[in-house]
């Protein structure tokens, strides 16, 4: 089968679409499994030939086709694996279980391929002597790194386990992540009109269209969608709905045992441990740390553990303040976790008079793109054109071309925004081709996929607040990929650290609530009426309420990561998992923001394995970054801008990060900026 795909007219790997965009609407999904084999076979070819070459290693004949070869896995594993994650069924779940340990296998085979390494090492050892340019001697240094961390230098028994073991990981992070999104699709709360009295119109509407999409036409469904969850369980006056709906989404990757991910994270947990021991590291985070910007757990550790302290000090203040009004309510019971979220707001309205609701109107999908695509105008000189006529994977799919500021082509964005049972939960950046310039280069076509619940026909969609910030945060993320200016590809975009590469994406959200945009796009989606001052200063002053919840929930999950990484593997992850939280301390009313078996960042992969910190690594740089335009006056200062451009978004990972950040601030920053930004050095203007 594999001798008759012809790669170089296949629509999986030729794409012949405007602006060499893939022709989605000619793939044959059937075709997958013989494209991946070929193309396999054909970039093992290319390596062959590398490894083979006589000649001594150079740039020109190891490393430059080193970074171009496998383009036709590139490109079949880029329509694969973006389905897989946003337009998924059980024919692409079932090749995803087969394909995810094979391609573990085809790399680790070319890691270990000893001819080829031992060519990129005798480029390593004479490094110095190369006169390579700064990009280039950063490419070489991560190629070497590359090979040695995937297990180039280990020898007899050691190489065919650190295979075996590559191939297991895969196959269970394929498996968990599986499990999560069978879950999350199945469980629905299935209501009547009585039992959505009282709720926001918007939530009314998105639970209507939800349960029509469900096939219960006339009544109204929640989800474990986070755009319903959420919101549901902010409003919901029924007690009853919403213990069902936190026990069920707190128990994501758990609900049966079909779907039960413990004994996976068992597994995992082992073989990591096994892993990182086999290339001679103590532990696997410090394995994953090593190429870091924090590089070691107690560094992470270091900013986690004091952060958390003042955050539980916070939520505690919180907590009591839910009681009191709870108590004045009626309710006599101690505040629960199905509980948090719906006294939060009613403390928040109560203190600034405020909620969601009254915001909501202003924060419909369309304003929120336009706004989030004008930061990108006055930043960068970016323009978005929609492009209607290019189709996507999706119906839903929306397609623009990105164009600089005298109108030339820079890249294709197309974005994914509305929740369906086919696409996994969360929101997420990643590219169908990176931005570089070797070899008369590559133009940027990057994605957004989001999981807002999407309205009935002919309604906008409103969004909260927190769904907001997430587009514009993976918008940034998006334009760290649009606007990469890097030569090779290895370094595009956001192949960064993981500790830097949230920063963009974070960086971008604080230009949400510059006033000039909110009045300027947040239209009340009714009247057109721009955002009074108001409730722009309301929403101001109500910014760090709730950060006590916010932090103890994301940090919770952190610390679980590290103490999952950095010692012995669990036998038994719940376990562990509660006797963690219970020596942390953890309030027992605020759930971790992902537990253990629903935590794909961790588990369905190892993207962000002893990394989910860098969420808050990142943060502490993000707000230090924005305090640049805070000094100088002007959130859109032309000045700070083109050298946020310049070291930040079109750097990709030219240079060490650390390096990359002091060109554009001056220096690191301290954690001081980040609790500022969060509100945790003060509760309500006191001292804590």
């Amino acid at each position: 089968m594999t001798a008759s795909i012809d790669l170089a007219a296949h629509p999986l790997t030729n794409w012949t679409g405007e602006h060499g965009l893939p022709d989605y609407a000619a793939i044959d999904q059937a075709d997958f499994e013989p494209v991946f084999e070929a193309a396999m076979a054909a970039h093992l070819t290319e390596i062959e030939a590398i490894a083979g070459d006589d000649a001594e290693a150079t740039v020109d004949n190891t490393l430059k086709p080193l970074e171009l070869a496998g383009e036709a896995l590139s490109r079949v594993s880029a329509i694969f694996w973006g389905l897989a994650g946003a337009d998924t069924n059980p024919h692409i779940q079932a090749l995803e279980r087969k394909l995810s340990p094979a391609m573990s296998r085809h790399f680790t085979a070319i890691a270990m391929n000893e001819k080829l390494f031992a060519r990129v090492d005798a480029l390593w050892e004479k490094r110095d002597r190369l006169g390579l340019d700064g990009e280039t001697a950063q490419v070489l240094e991560k190629t070497w790194k590359g090979f040695v961390r995937a297990g180039a230098k280990l020898e007899g028994a050691d190489r065919e386990r650190f295979a075996e073991i590559g191939a297991r990981l895969a196959e269970l992070g394929a498996a968990f992540g599986q499990n999560v999104l069978k879950d999350e699709a199945e469980w629905e709360l299935v209501l009547d009109e009585a039992d959505v009295a009282g709720l926001p119109d918007d939530l009314i509407a998105a639970m209507a269209s939800t349960a029509e999409a469900r096939g219960h036409e006339g009544r109204y469904v929640v989800t474990l969608s986070r755009s319903l969850y959420e919101p549901f369980m902010q409003a919901s006056d029924k007690a009853e709905f919403r213990q069902a709906a936190y026990e069920a989404f707190t128990n994501r990757g758990s609900l049966s045992d079909e779907t039960d991910n413990a004994p996976i994270i068992a597994e995992t947990l082992k073989l990591r441990d096994e892993k990182a021991k086999l290339l001679g590291y103590p532990t696997f985070a410090a394995f994953k740390l090593d190429n870091t910007m924090a590089k070691t757990p107690d560094r992470v550790m270091g900013l986690l553990e004091p952060v958390w302290e003042r955050a539980k000090a916070v939520a505690e203040n919180d907590r009591k303040a839910l009681g009191r009004l709870a108590a004045d309510a009626g309710q006599n019971a101690e505040i629960a976790g199905p509980d948090w979220r719906y006294w939060q707001e009613k403390l928040r309205a109560e203190r600034f008079a405020f909620d969601e609701a009254e915001l909501k109107p202003y924060l419909a999908l369309e304003r929120v793109i336009e706004a989030c695509f004008d930061v990108a105008r006055r930043l960068f000189g970016l323009q978005m054109v929609e492009r209607p006529d290019l189709k996507g994977w999706h119906e839903d799919v929306r397609t623009f071309e990105v164009r600089d500021g005298d109108g030339s082509l820079r890249g294709v964005f197309l974005a994914d925004y509305f929740n369906r049972p086919s696409k996994r939960s969360g929101a997420w950046m990643s590219r169908l081709q990176s931005a570089h310039k070797l070899d008369g280069g590559d133009m940027p076509i990057i994605y957004n996929v989001m999981n807002f619940a999407k309205p009935q026909t002919g309604q906008p969609a409103l969004l909260s607040m927190d769904e907001a910030r997430t587009l514009f945060h993976e918008f940034g993320h998006a334009l760290h990929g649009l606007l990469s200016e890097v030569t090779w590809p290895s370094i595009s975009g956001t192949s960064v650290s993981r500790d830097f590469v949230e920063l963009p994406s974070q960086l971008y959200e604080h230009w949400l609530t510059v006033p000039e945009i909110m009045q300027s796009h947040l239209r009340h989606v009714k009247t057109g009426e721009p955002m009074p001052q108001d409730l722009m200063d309301k929403l101001k002053a109500a910014q760090d309420f709730g950060q006590g919840f916010a932090t103890v929930e994301f940090t919770a999950s952190a610390l679980m990561d590290m103490k999952y990484h950095a010692g012995a593997p669990a036998d038994d992850p719940i376990a562990f998992e509660a006797e963690t939280m219970k020596m942390l301390g953890k309030p027992d009313a605020i759930a971790m923001r992902h537990r253990s078996p629903h935590f794909q960042h961790i588990f369905a992969g190892d993207g962000y394995s002893a990394g989910y910190y860098s969420y808050m690594w990142s943060e502490v740089l993000d707000a230090d970054a924005f305090e640049a335009f805070t000094e100088a006056g002007d959130p859109f200062h032309p000045e700070i801008a083109q050298k946020l451009r310049d070291n930040i978004y079109a750097a990709g990972g030219s240079a060490d990060p650390e390096k990359l950040y002091s060109a554009f601030r001056g220096q690191m920053p301290n954690p001081d900026a980040m609790m500022r930004k969060r509100g945790l050095l003060t509760e309500a203007g006191r001292e804590i």
